[in-house]
């Protein structure tokens, strides 16, 4: 056989190994010509039997990614989507049907396809580093498991245990898949080459779920299964805004978990998804995450004498505020591996930082000695001394430019050659903050979001006086960490909090004028936010949202009293218990406010100074293009996934349809209404 993307050796015991290693790429992704070769490999073997195979992949960075996107994309017709999906399930099909012992061999990666190769091999062993995922996240591209994940997936490990995962899209470790019965055996990669052997040369019965797991399968338990797993999917999402999980509960219950078997017609076909607007919205933003991916990749730029190693951008990271947001971001990069000393004005403050962080590892480590050597890369620094050591020192003090300015103009000086001084301001231009710094070229801002341990997005600011080689290194600092990157101009507000000002403020004037908090929320969701304006506020801080305001607030526009009023009686939200709503137990106390509200006209208030604002940042450049534009405001804010973002939501109900809504609007509340001129460049 010729084959361009797998390996196929025999070793002396006579057992098969074949690696993937897609060609011409640094991940394995199944092409059609993938998919074929592997076809071919089957059918030899199957021909001339082994006594075992291993499926294992050249690739560092993990077993398989899943299919090819950029192949997926380019697909024009259902019925090629349909001759792409049928492809890969009579390949698999192929591996299952294998009579002799398959094993696949899992580190790092194992994603959609990956999985579902994995699935149809007889066995699974899995590397239990912390690097090492297994997932089957087909929903998060709004389509289904589409090569038998669910058909095999839910006998493997029962309906309740394979559905979580399907719907959510989550990602398990080797200990909890070997829990769950994913996969049969955890080795550290090294002994790969051992325990397969062990296991081939005695290969046990294949995994069977306990009695509890496989009873949520049996046909008339199914139905129930099925309709609390729609319940519970309703809670978070809209059939016609997210129509993929609602598939994935019809393809196991009705259909047996293969999409071969759906009509067409039915709402859960590969056609039907394909030509969903969700689906091409949630594929784009797949690869526009990709896209700002690259943007940190490779060995970083070396800045000043700092030595690079490794090609990491930072070992040492000094983070000066142990607050909400400067305690987290040190958390979550000692996290990742970084040494973090922390600095703020007394042991105190910076305690319930370290606890925060405590609290982080143990969720996200969970083992003991994982957990023990975070804590130890985390290291209080109340003196500062972190500063002459660090590669990179981050600012996230109070948003004060005149406080910030003071602490720059003495923290300069202590910094080494080459180090990078970075600022977490949420809205503050860095012109404002450079002029006391005598180099002002390696200030950069690199703005989190709250929380950092769950938002993705870091705004990289590229000052006046930014050179070239900082941008790029707090680009590769973002991806180091694990965030994506998005290369901002500085302006006001950069990208993400100038959108999502307006849309804050109006709907600080709507309670103003009496429409109850319930009602503009639930417009918001209605849209397709994750959640609505008021309890957004709350949650980020009603004094936060009232600087942010202040800070990017348009003449002419009215302050909204409300907000005042909780801001002087220091009702902040959520942290405080009381803002808009009453807080308890962590969530927002709401009665039903919204009652026969029609929720359109409402929504398209709420949601047009932000489309606005963001045609405006395309017009002036604050992001490279519309793309950036959109993909910043979904990471940065979790506006509306399934619409695109701010400039496709244009697109998608038409430039017309909007501007007549603005006009209406301008009459009724004036000149925020107006239309940036950057609308005159939007298509029809």
């Amino acid at each position: 056989m010729d084959l361009k993307h797998w390996k196929l050796e025999r070793d002396a015991q006579d057992l098969a190994w074949l690696w993937f290693d897609r060609a011409g790429s640094a991940t394995n992704t199944f092409s059609t010509e993938a998919l074929r070769e592997l076809g071919q490999v089957a059918e030899h073997l199957a021909a001339l039997p082994p006594k075992g195979l291993a499926i294992l992949s050249a690739k560092e960075n993990g077993f398989a990614a899943g299919a090819d996107i950029d192949e997926f994309t380019t697909i024009a017709s259902a019925e090629q989507a349909m001759a792409f999906t049928n492809l890969g399930n009579e390949v698999f099909d192929r591996i299952a049907a294998l009579p002799f012992p398959t094993l696949a061999m899992i580190h790092g990666f194992c994603m959609g396809g990956g999985t579902e190769l994995a699935l149809a091999c007889r066995y699974r062993l899995m590397d239990d580093g912390p690097k090492t995922r297994m997932a089957l996240p087909e929903v998060l591209i709004g389509i289904v498991p589409g090569w038998g994940g669910c058909k095999r997936m839910v006998p493997l490990i029962g309906a309740a245990n394979a559905l979580d995962l399907m719907l959510t899209g989550r990602s398990v470790d080797g200990r909890r898949a070997k829990k769950l019965g994913l996969v049969d055996a955890v080795t550290q990669k090294r002994h790969f080459a051992n325990a397969v052997r062990m296991l081939l040369a005695n290969p046990p019965a294949p995994y069977k779920p306990p009695f509890m797991a496989a009873v949520t399968d049996w046909p008339v338990v199914r139905s129930l299964v099925a309709s609390m797993s729609r319940k519970k999917v309703a809670e978070k999402a809209r059939q016609d805004h997210y129509p993929a999980p609602y598939a994935i509960i019809d393809l196991w219950k009705d259909f047996g978990g293969d999409v071969r078997n759906i009509p067409q017609s039915h709402p859960a076909s590969m056609a039907s998804l394909f030509a969903h607007p969700t689906t091409r919205n949630l594929i784009r933003l797949f690869k526009l995450q990709d896209r700002m991916k690259a943007m940190g990749r490779g060995s970083p730029p070396k800045v000043g004498q700092v030595e690079q190693s490794g090609g990491e951008t930072v070992r040492h990271l000094h983070v000066i505020g142990a607050g909400a947001m400067g305690g987290d971001i040190a958390a979550w990069a000692s996290l990742k591996g970084i040494t973090v000393t922390l600095q703020d004005l007394a042991p105190d403050r910076i305690a319930p930082a370290v606890q925060r962080a405590h609290a982080l590892y143990k969720k996200r480590l969970k083992q003991p000695h994982l957990v023990q050597a975070a804590m130890d890369r985390l290291i209080p620094d109340v003196a500062g001394a972190g500063v002459a050591k660090a590669d990179l020192v981050i600012e996230a003090i109070v948003e004060n430019a005149e406080i910030k300015r003071k602490l720059f103009a003495g923290l300069e000086p202590r910094m080494k050659e080459g180090a990078i001084l970075a600022t977490n301001t949420s809205s503050i231009p860095l012109q404002e903050l450079s002029g006391v710094l005598e180099r002002p070229e390696r200030l950069v801002g690199l703005h989190f979001f709250n929380p950092v341990a769950q938002m993705m997005l870091v705004e990289i600011v590229e000052g006046p006086q930014t050179s070239p080689e900082v941008m790029q290194a707090g680009q590769a600092f973002a991806r180091q960490i694990d965030k994506l990157p998005l290369p901002c101009k500085s302006a006001p507000g950069f990208l993400v909090n100038r959108v999502l000002s307006p849309y804050l403020m109006e709907a600080m004037l709507m309670l103003d004028e009496g429409i109850p908090a319930e009602a503009i929320d639930a417009a918001a969701k209605d849209f397709g936010m994750p959640m609505g304006p008021i309890e957004l506020a709350d949650m980020v801080g009603l004094d936060i949202c009232w600087a942010v305001g202040h800070e990017l607030q348009k003449p002419g526009t009215p302050i909204p009293k409300k907000l005042r009023e909780n801001i002087e009686a220091k009702r902040l939200g959520k942290k405080t218990g009381q803002g808009f709503y009453t807080w308890s137990k962590g969530k927002a106390q709401k009665s039903n406010g919204s009652g026969s509200v029609d929720l359109k006209p409402l929504a398209d208030r709420l949601v047009l100074p932000a489309l606005n604002e963001a045609v405006a940042c395309v017009r002036e450049k604050i992001v490279a293009d519309a793309d950036l534009c959109d993909a910043g405001v979904i990471f940065g804010t979790g506006f509306a996934p399934h619409r695109g973002g701010p400039i496709s939501a244009i697109h998608e109900r038409g430039k017309e349809s909007w501007l007549k809504a603005m006009a209406e609007l301008r009459v009724k509340h004036g000149d925020r209404f107006v239309p940036d001129t950057g609308w005159n460049a939007i298509p029809e």
